[in-house]
Formats: C-alpha cells, sequence, structure tokens
C-alpha cells in the first residue's frame, strides 16, 4: 500500500464524492459526531466484517461469536463500573458555553496530560494562559460521563444506556455459552456490534465519533497462561493488518505505561496508526485479569468460573481482549490505499485496496453506449461474472477514460471493456488499476484471471 501523504481534506472529498461515506443527517445541517456509510462504504465496511469473522472465528475451533443486546440491565454498568467511572475531562467555554475534552486543549498546547487529576488539567489550563478555541476563558476541568441514557417501558421510571463497549455483553454471556457450547479452555467469545459513546468534541471524520461499530474478542484463559496467549494475540493483530494492507511504516506498538492503563488491565498494548491527522490509537490488546467476571459474579449473584473436569479445578478465567475499532479501521485502510501518480500524462488519485475489500470487484463496460450490440455483449458478461464475484458493477456512463477514472477512486482492481473486436474474437480488454495496463482476454477466460 502507499505511503504517500494525503490530508484528511482528500480522504473525505473522496469518501463523499464516491459513495462512501455521507455527513449523518446532512439535508437538515448534520449532527456532530454521526456519518452515514453509503453504497460503496457498507459494502467495504462488510467486507472488512467478514475478513475478520472469517479469520477470528470461522477459521478457528477455539471461538463462538455471539450477538449481544444494545440495552442491557442497569445493574451491568454498576458492576462494570461504567456508571461511576466512565467518563472524560470536560472544560467550557465561559462565554460561549461550548464544551470541550481538557485532554485534548492540554495536548494542543505541548502539555503530556497523562496521569493528571481533574485538579492538575485545571492549574495547567491557568498556568499556561489555555483559552478555547474562540478564545475565552475556560472553565475549571470536571468529569463528564460519556454513556447516553434512556427511559425503558411505557410508563418511565425504568433506565438503561446505549452500550459504550460490546465487551459487557460478552461477559454476561459466558455462563450461557459454557453451559451450551462446552468449551475447552482456552477459548474466545466474539462480537461485532455498535457502541454509542456521548463524545464531548467528535472530531477528525469518523474516527472520534458518538456510534461506532466494534470487533471484539474476550478470550478466556488458565491464569497461569495468560502471557502465552497475550502474545498469540498481538501476533493475531499482526498479522491481521498485514492482511487488510495497512503500510507497516504507519504501525506502532505502544506498551501502556501503568497510570495510563485501565482500571481492570494490569497490561495493555496499544496498536496506534499514522492517520493523516498524526499518530493514534487504532486498536487496543488487553490483559483484563478476572476482574470482569468477578465484578459480574458479585453483583449479580451467578456463578461465572471454569470446571476443568480434566485437571479437577475450578477457576475463574481471566481474559486477553483484543479490541478494534470498525470505522478506525475503514479510515486507516483509506489513508493507506490512497495512492497518486500520473498516467499518460495525467495525474490521478487512487484506492489500491486489497481485492478481498474492494467495495466493487470488476467493473463491465461497453467501449459505446449507443451500440446494442456492444451492449448485449457487455451484460453477457456482466451477468456471469455477477454470479461469480458479487460485486461487479456495470458502467457505461461518460466516455471510457472517465469511468477508469471514476473505478480507480472507488478502487476497483479490474475493469473489463467489450469493444467491436469482442464481438469477433470473442475476447476483452482487462484494464489493471494499479498499471493501468490493459491486456486482451477470453472470455472463457475471464473468471480465472480475475481470481
Amino acid at each position: 500500500m502507499s505511503n504517500q501523504k494525503v490530508t484528511l481534506e482528500e480522504i473525505v472529498s473522496l469518501a463523499k464524492r464516491r459513495g462512501f461515506i455521507f455527513p449523518g443527517s446532512e439535508i437538515y445541517g448534520g449532527l456532530a459526531g454521526t456519518w452515514d456509510y453509503g453504497p460503496h462504504g457498507v459494502t467495504l465496511k462488510n467486507n472488512i466484517k467478514r475478513l475478520w469473522w472469517k479469520r477470528f472465528v470461522d477459521d478457528r475451533e477455539d471461538m463462538y461469536g455471539v450477538d449481544a443486546a444494545i440495552l442491557m440491565n442497569e445493574k451491568v454498568w454498576e458492576a462494570s463500573g461504567h456508571i461511576a467511572g466512565f467518563s472524560d475531562p470536560l472544560v467550557e467555554d465561559l462565554k460561549t458555553k461550548k464544551r470541550y475534552r481538557a485532554d485534548h486543549l492540554l495536548e494542543e498546547a505541548g502539555i503530556n496530560p497523562a496521569g493528571m487529576t481533574l485538579e492538575e488539567m485545571t492549574d495547567a489550563i491557568k498556568e499556561n494562559s489555555i483559552m478555547s478555541p474562540d478564545k475565552n476563558e475556560l472553565s475549571e476541568v470536571r468529569q463528564f460521563n460519556m454513556m447516553f441514557k434512556t427511559e425503558v417501558g411505557a410508563l418511565g421510571g425504568q433506565y438503561s444506556y446505549l452500550r459504550p463497549e460490546t465487551a459487557q455483553g460478552i461477559f454476561v454471556n459466558f455462563k450461557n455459552v459454557v453451559d451450551s457450547m462446552q468449551p475447552k479452555m482456552p477459548f474466545g467469545i466474539a462480537q461485532i456490534g455498535k457502541a454509542f459513546r456521548n463524545e464531548i468534541t467528535p472530531r477528525e471524520f469518523v474516527f472520534r465519533v458518538r456510534e461506532m461499530e466494534q470487533m471484539e474478542v474476550e478470550y478466556f484463559v488458565h491464569p497461569d497462561e495468560w502471557e502465552k496467549n497475550f502474545n498469540h494475540w498481538l501476533n493475531q493483530l499482526r498479522e491481521w493488518m498485514e492482511d487488510i494492507g495497512l503500510t507497516k511504516g504507519r504501525i506502532h506498538e505502544v506498551d501502556i505505561a501503568e497510570e495510563d492503563r485501565a482500571h481492570y488491565s494490569t497490561k495493555t498494548i496499544d496498536i496506534e496508526f499514522d492517520f493523516p491527522f498524526g499518530q493514534r490509537e487504532l486498536y487496543g490488546l488487553a490483559y483484563r485479569t478476572d476482574y470482569d467476571l468477578k465484578k459480574h459474579a458479585e453483583h449479580s449473584g451467578a456463578k461465572l468460573q471454569y470446571r476443568d473436569d480434566v485437571k479437577g479445578e475450578v477457576f475463574t478465567p481471566h481474559v486477553i481482549e483484543p479490541s478494534l475499532g470498525l470505522d478506525r479501521t475503514f479510515l486507516a485502510i483509506l489513508t493507506s490505499a490512497f495512492t497518486k501518480d500520473t498516467v499518460g500524462g495525467e495525474e490521478r488519485a487512487y484506492l489500491k485496496l486489497n481485492k478481498e475489500l474492494a467495495p466493487v470487484r470488476v467493473m463491465v463496460s461497453p467501449l459505446l453506449k449507443n451500440k446494442p450490440e456492444l451492449q448485449e455483449k457487455a451484460r453477457e458478461v456482466f451477468s456471469t461474472l455477477k454470479k461469480e464475484f458479487g460485486n461487479v458493477m456495470y458502467d457505461d456512463n461518460g466516455n471510457i477514460g472517465k469511468r477508469y477514472r471514476r473505478q480507480d477512486e472507488i478502487g476497483t482492481p479490474y475493469c473489463v471493456t467489450i469493444d467491436f473486436d469482442s464481438l469477433e474474437g470473442n475476447d476483452v480488454t482487462v484494464r489493471n488499476r494499479d498499471t493501468a495496463e490493459q491486456e486482451r482476454v477470453k472470455i472463457e477466460d475471464l473468471i480465472s484471471k480475475l481470481s
């Protein structure tokens, strides 16, 4: 993949122009922190999920999938510590009343807020004369809980939350999976699903949003074997990133210091990525110990333990958690794939996507739109390829050069063109996205060629 410089503006522009991502509620002025995935975006997103599920669930014997409810009993979030502690440091513009993340303002001023208390953040803002983006004075820093609270039931009075993470839906189903599937230790439970966080300042396109999708595994291990399994999952993440084409030079593994780790973790490695706006967290790999199962056992009264009948041992498993944000993965893929070069003396931009990820695998096109015999032949070829690959597009809009450029921006690996020679020789022109080179291929050989 490309390691060229690409701006966020270029990615946002291409994403909207080619039907990947649109601003949420755009015709009404939008809603901060929400984005809608368009036709090509939802296909790329589904391709990412399909490859993730295949690698981490279908291709393994030790993994079980779940799809837990977004709304859960309020006691789940009490037990997990989210009601008391799922918060960010908030600061307010005293004049406009706009709210901002205090740690972000400190970082932008060149100050590392890691490990600071609220009082220390307040002092740092005052001592360094940090103002709001509107150049006004700021309030003292306070905590802001990021969970969306909602009422349940027709009469009200019962509350729940839109889940801020998918992990707790896995932990509360631990006993159900053990009882129904009788898994052997170690084993994992995987889930892909939506999570919601009332971010103070959503920003940087789909990087920090209020509605996101997560791909998570909670991998249950014997307490004595956590380190071996932690390293296994670190290698799995490395292989995954190579599979989806993330630029190696943009990836950084950061061992998180104790004071910066989540309360449940005794070891965390963040996988950070060089986005157009800087190095930011992409994935997290955490050793959560037995914190979650013990907390839920304590609050619910359920026995959340594992019985090893061979060893005659009963214990609370420890957990290794590889947590992947789907939206951030999407953005990292676009960043890695965005490539510029020169073809025929003209500069072009294209997405150098893995063919398994590309929203369109093949584009089929008649050389001329107004020639029925070319249209008929092109439709025959299109139908054949559509049955084989699924994500095949028919395009006869504009001249052939414009079609190629359009497909380059979508990331289509191959364009198949039917011309007058095709009617006689039963062959077509196949254009390669990356090289822009073309070759003649017999129609009966097309499927094997494109595979």
